[in-house]
Parts: C-alpha cells; structure tokens; sequence
C-alpha cells in the first residue's frame, strides 16, 4: 500500500496545505454569493419595474399634456393680445414644444351672420352659386349690393325680375354683402367668414392628444375618448339696463404663413392683420349659423350652448315672454339661431379679426 502524500509530508507543509485549499474553498463561495445576490436584485428591480411601468407611463404623459395645456393657454393669452392691436403689430413668444407639435389647420369653421338694419323691409339672400344670388324683399325696397371681399369692394344691381344678382366674382374665404334701396342707404347685411386656426398634437402612451385652437374656443381630445369643448366661441346676448338687448359675436381667424412644426424653443411671430366690424348698431331679424369641421360633434354642441335658455322656457312653457338667443327654424338649432326680442331691435355687435401666425 502506498501512503498518501499527506500522510508523508511533514506536520507543518500538511497544514499549509490544508489552510490554502480552505481559503481557495471560500473566495468561491463568496464569489458564488455575490453573483446569486445580484441575481436577486437584478429579479427584484426587474419584478419592480414591470410593476411600475404602467405608473410612470401615466406620469409622462400626465406630463406631456399639463404641457400641451400650458402651451395652449400662452397662445390663446398672445392671440388675444394681438387680436386687439393694431394692425402690423404683435409680439415675438417662444414656446418649448419638446413634446408636441404645432400645425396650422384651415377651413376649421364657416359662419353666416345675417341682419335687417331698418324695420321698413325684411330682406333674406338665397340661391347661392359661384357666380349670382337672389337677393328678396318683402316691401321691394332692394336696388343694389355692395360686396366687400378680400380683393376690394364691387356694386351690382338686383334684376327687378327674380332678384338675381351676377357678380362673377370669386369669393372665397369672406365676404360681406351690404343691400341697398333706392336712396343709397344701407338695409341689410349678409357676412359668410372662414375661420382657420391652431392645433397642437401630443404623443402619448394611448395615441395621440389633440388641441385645437379654433375661434377663441378650445377644442380637446384623446385617442379613446370622446371629443370635448373646454371654451366656447363667444357669442354673449344681454339685457341692457335701458331695457334693450344686446348680441356680440367675436370672430378671431388665425392665419398661419409656413410651417410651424416642433423645437425645443419654437419661436413665433403673432401679428394683428387688422379687424372689420360688419355690424354695430340697432338690428332686426338677426340669424347666424356655423359649420365646424374638427368633428361632427362640435356644432350641436355649440348650438346645445347658445340655446340651454330657451331649451328651459321652452320645457317651463314660457316662450311667450322669452326674450334671449332662439333657434331660427327648426329647434335644434340646424337651420342658424336668431334673437327672440319680442319685436324689439337688438343692438348686433360683430367683430372679426384676422391673426397672423409664422416662424
């Protein structure tokens, strides 16, 4: 039999011996130790972070929208601002869209503003084409038209046959049509105007949140949920102290001149392009309508808005006395609204001012 080695060496290299294999034996386990305890935390904070993910995905895009609304606010505050100012004026704001986009849109929404300026006649502007109109007077009073548009101002004559009026002019986006009899005097109005305006896009964890910015209104949504309408245009009827009536429509269309897009300071130019006021003084059979494209939704709304009033005479029973912003025809609103002023004239205010928007 031969011995082992150990058993031959001296007592004292068989304890080295031993005492190395026991460190060698325990730099391992502490080794194996370290690399099981990193597995560990490496597991825990992935559990921690699939936990977590759905949170701090809310709380980016919680984030990214108080932003977009806060980019929201500063545009509305300086369109306002240079809405008011003369015309080739305005201010120079940045914006930090680091998150969101901004876009011009056109064509938003179409408005028809309408009104009698004397009680002796009640005249209406029907048969729209590109080209003619007719134009009705009940005490035949009607002779000429005027029409202002963006190219200068032309006169016509009514044809004492049918009405019939042929410009062959090219209206656009606006235009104001001012009747006249045979003095020369002013006797009822016809406004369409086209309104453009903002929209400021988001990413977010659902899709895409949008704003618009459309006629001093705002305009919100998100990618699984409904349309909603956090501002109205402004339309605002009183009763004056004198006993009268009182409607003020504000137009604001937004021009944009080249594109907007996004930056981490995007800065913009925001310009007055001047104001008319088509209407500003006693009026009779006043009637407006709207067409608002950003969703089929809007509109009602809209109308839903300016006729919460008679909505609620109109369930009590007291239309006889109403006095307030009525539907014109059919109650829904879909055919325009008018003022029901028991025969009274309403003092009509418009305002439509133009803004411009560039890089």
């Amino acid at each position: 039999m031969i011995p082992k080695c150990e058993h031959s060496m001296p007592p004292v290299e068989r304890y080295r011996t031993r005492s190395h294999c026991s460190s060698e034996d325990a730099a391992v386990s502490e080794v194996l130790g370290v690399i099981m305890m990193l597995a560990m935390v490496v597991s825990i904070m992935g559990g921690v972070w699939i936990f977590l993910n759905p949170y701090i995905t809310d709380f980016e895009d919680n984030t990214n929208w108080n932003a977009a609304n806060g980019i929201a606010d500063r545009l509305e505050d300086r369109i306002d601002v240079a809405a008011d100012s003369p015309e080739g004026t305005g201010i120079r704001h940045k914006l930090g869209m680091r998150t969101s986009m901004l876009q011009g849109v056109s064509n938003l929404e179409i408005w028809s503003i309408s009104a009698d300026l004397t009680s002796a006649d009640i005249v209406k502007i029907t048969a729209y084409t590109t080209t003619s109109f007719t134009v009705s007077s009940i005490n035949s009073t009607a002779e000429k038209v005027l029409i202002h548009h963006e190219n200068g101002i032309d006169e016509f004559p009514i044809l004492d046959a049918d009405g019939m009026v042929n410009h062959n002019l090219q209206l656009t986006d606006w235009y104001v049509i001012t009747v006249l009899n045979g003095d020369d005097e002013p006797i009822h109005k016809t406004v369409k105007y086209t309104i453009s305006g903002l929209r400021i896009i988001t990413s977010l964890g659902n899709g895409e949140h949008e704003i618009y910015l459309v006629n001093n209104a705002r305009i919100e949504h998100f990618a699984d949920s409904a349309w909603e309408i956090s501002k109205f245009p402004r339309v605002e009827f009183d009763e004056l102290a004198t006993g009268g009536v009182r409607l003020s429509i504000i137009l604001t269309n937004i021009a944009v001149s080249g594109s907007l897009g996004s930056a981490n300071q995007l800065g913009l130019d925001i310009i007055s392009g001047g104001s008319i006021n088509p209407f500003s003084g006693p009026c009779y059979n006043v009637r407006f309508s709207l067409t608002n494209s950003v969703a089929p939704v809007i509109t009602p709304q809209y109308d839903d808005q300016w006729l919460s009033e008679y909505t609620l005479n109109r369930a009590s029973g007291t239309l006889d006395s109403f006095i307030g912003l009525a539907p014109f025809e059919r109650a829904s609103g879909a055919d325009g609204i008018t003022v029901s002023s028991l025969g009274e004239a309403v003092y009509f205010d418009v305002s439509i001012n133009e803004v411009v928007v560039e890089r």
